[in-house]
């Protein structure tokens, strides 16, 4: 390898490095905004050209924080976004023309938030500092393995309202859907559903429980279960379904057709 092939590598690789590092610094920025400011947080208020109104201050039990000329404003449950333009309205509300204020979060306080569901160590868990739903599940132990693709975050707005997120687990740790990675506010209570199930029953190898997944068929159901004994009767396979709490039988369904959660599919033994 010549020395300008190794110069023209060492770029590409410094490329790659550098979009890897933007990426990850937008994504730290978006997760930063979505940061609900709550109580015990230290946050540094500057406005340009007024250093008189640098400020750090703790957000007290009520919500509030101390700022110049303004004194208790409320900004429990607010995100930094938020703050910054509720503080911009105040002051440029007869104290400052067209104010440029700043935010940034100096100490996270101590705060706690619930996952239940399908974890392995479901509790309360204490979050230090910005803390991701990934990052939430990972303090639980991880997802127990009969995990849904779905989780649900109730959350307490600014006003008291209570809010459902919901976030879609499989596009988050099998996409990459970085969107889906929200930050887990104080109080937040997250859920993580379990997924739908089916059964594999007669000849089969391994007649078992397994999760449903995208597109699951029944040759799909048959190959999670080891595949066929030497007695199947391959063509006289069956769904047991419950529709509307009646129980139906699907005879000599094809090996293309859609399982749903639920369902029993059943090979028979072939007596020839």
């Amino acid at each position: 390898m010549n020395l300008s092939h190794k110069i023209t590598l060492s770029y590409r690789a410094l490329g790659v490095a550098f979009l890897t590092f933007l990426a990850v610094m937008f994504a730290s920025i978006a997760l930063a905004a979505d940061y609900s400011i709550g109580y015990n947080d230290v946050i540094r208020i500057s406005v340009y050209d007024h250093p008189d109104m640098e400020t750090k201050v703790r957000v007290n039990g009520n919500g509030e924080i101390l700022v110049p000329l303004l004194g208790h404003v409320n900004v429990d449950g607010l995100t930094i976004p938020q703050t910054t333009d509720t503080l911009t309205k105040l002051l440029a509300d007869g104290y400052i023309i067209n104010p440029q204020v700043n935010i940034f979060i100096e100490e996270y306080g101590s705060k706690k938030a619930v996952i239940l569901g399908q974890v392995l160590q479901p509790g309360l868990y204490e979050l230090s500092g910005q803390t991701t739903l990934l990052e939430l599940i990972s303090k639980a132990g991880g997802l127990k393995d009969d995990a849904g693709a779905n989780a649900h975050i109730r959350r307490k707005g600014p006003k008291g309202e209570k809010d459902i997120i919901a976030i879609n687990l499989r596009r988050l740790m099998e996409g990459g859907d970085i969107s889906q990675n929200i930050t887990i506010n104080h109080k937040d209570n997250v859920f993580v559903s379990k997924a739908g199930m089916f059964y594999v029953a007669g000849e089969v190898k391994n007649p078992d429980a397994y999760k449903i997944e995208k597109d699951t068929t029944v040759i799909k159901a048959i190959t999670k279960a080891r595949g066929f004994t030497g007695k199947a009767s391959k063509g006289k396979i069956r769904i047991i379904r419950i529709t509307d709490g009646k129980e139906t039988i699907l005879e000599r369904v094809s090996l293309d057709t859609p399982v749903q959660a639920d369902d029993v599919v059943v090979v028979p033994e072939s007596f020839f």
